[in-house]
């Protein structure tokens, strides 16, 4: 058995961290409920002031998804936008499934609705999400874009909401709405991520509001201002992340990300650990490039606007993944005897105080949704921490390295496709 000093010292460090981004995100909960409280009490945006209400290109980008395409474009028919006012294309991104046929039999049903289909292929398409819809912004008519992945059923008003939360304020270059997943009870995997898209997509979304009148597009049920997308010169092809992307172009001309929680789409999430793992550490990667690409902007006055999502970035992606595999690592091999650390027995004190910080906080945010609030989602939260958190690192730890290894290698980053349902 040996005694490392050195040892000591990273753990103490390794618990600041984690604990650091733990009270970052309990102080984002307690603001995101504070913002919630006050968004039940506000009248839900309307279309009745605008002198016009403006035309929306609703795009759609979508490769080898004829098992969900159907239900998504027939829910986008049933806005209750005016009619005349929308369209909706649906970019077929070098599919080799029986999406063309389906999208057609869509048009001939529905022969009087602005429905367009691109059909792009190997030489055009399959280039990953960002090419898609540059490709389908090129044919879009709106002054208002609208995104939406082909997995969602979004709710009747969701554009109607977006829309008129974008024209009441001239500041905002995009508005997000609130997603809901759509197959939570498929598996335990889906209720973990029910959970985590409740405290960490509506809550944190609804915190950074509240405390910066800060907002991160989500990569669906969102509207931007296609003069924005101009100016930027589209989406960049080369982001993986490419609604993280967007959204610090954003703010970096000035403009604002507005959230309308009354906008709710559904969409459908990974059933299986291989399908999460791949999807998940597509984000990661794509997470990692906009932090490089954004670095040398963190203590400039141009990037004044984006400065606390990078530190926050930089905080998860970084400094907690050293400090949890640090923290396990030493958990693992004082247990087995291997070294020695005076800080264990209080570093196993702080976890357990962590373990139910973590449980309190996180069951705070699904009791802005009633039907949420269950015993059997307590017990989700309690492995959450257990499990899910440790998945998550294996994630981050992989995307990191597949990261590093495409810069040094000069590999082009390949788009996963996610796997869907029936």
């Amino acid at each position: 058995m040996i005694t490392i000093n050195i040892l000591d010292f990273c753990l103490f460090i390794s618990i600041l961290a984690i604990w650091g981004v733990l009270i970052v995100n309990v102080i984002l909960t307690i603001a995101g409920y504070t913002y919630y409280l006050r968004w039940t009490r506000r009248p839900k945006p309307s279309l009745a002031g605008l002198q016009e209400v403006p035309f929306v290109s609703i795009m759609v980008p979508a490769h080898n998804e004829g098992i969900v395409i159907v239900k998504t474009v027939l829910a986008l028919l049933q806005f209750d936008y005016p009619h005349d006012r929308y369209e909706i294309i649906v970019i077929n991104d070098n599919s080799s499934d029986n999406s063309a046929a389906l999208l057609k039999n869509l048009q001939q049903l529905n022969p009087g609705r602005n429905l367009a289909v691109i059909n792009t292929d190997a030489k055009t398409g399959g280039k990953g999400k960002s090419n898609a819809l540059n490709i389908g912004l090129k044919r879009a008519k709106g002054s208002v874009i609208s995104i939406y992945d082909a997995d969602n059923t979004p709710e009747h008003g969701a554009l109607r909401y977006l829309v008129a939360e974008l024209m009441s304020n001239a500041e905002y270059g995009a508005v997000i709405g609130k997603f809901r997943t759509r197959n939570k009870s498929a598996t335990l995997l889906t209720r973990f991520i029910n959970v985590e898209t409740l405290s960490y997509q509506w809550m944190a979304q609804a915190g950074r509001q509240q405390l910066f009148h800060l907002g991160t597009i989500p990569g669906t049920n969102y509207v931007i201002r296609r003069s924005l997308l101009e100016r930027v010169g589209g989406w960049d092809v080369k982001a993986l992340a490419e609604d993280t992307e967007i959204s610090f172009r954003i703010y970096q001309l000035g403009y604002r990300i507005g959230f309308q929680p009354h906008a709710v789409t559904w969409e459908q999430e990974p059933q299986t650990l291989d399908v999460w793992f791949h999807q998940r550490t597509r984000w990661v990667k794509g997470n990692i490039y906009v932090i490089v690409k954004n670095a040398g902007k963190l203590f400039t006055r141009a990037g004044r606007h984006i400065r606390f999502d990078l530190l926050y970035f930089l905080a998860i992606y970084f400094l907690l993944m050293v400090a949890l595999i640090l923290s396990d690592t030493v958990f693992v091999l004082s247990v087995a005897g291997v070294v020695h650390s005076n800080l264990v027995g209080f570093s196993n004190s702080l976890w357990l105080a962590a373990i139910l910080t973590f449980i309190l906080s996180t069951y705070l945010t699904i009791t802005t949704e009633k039907s949420e609030m269950t015993l059997s989602n307590l017990f989700v939260i309690c492995g959450m921490y257990i499990v899910y958190s440790q998945m998550w690192l294996a994630v981050a730890a992989h995307g990191m390295v597949g990261y590093i290894r495409e810069q040094v290698f000069h590999q082009q980053a390949k788009w996963y496709k996610t796997k869907r349902y029936k």
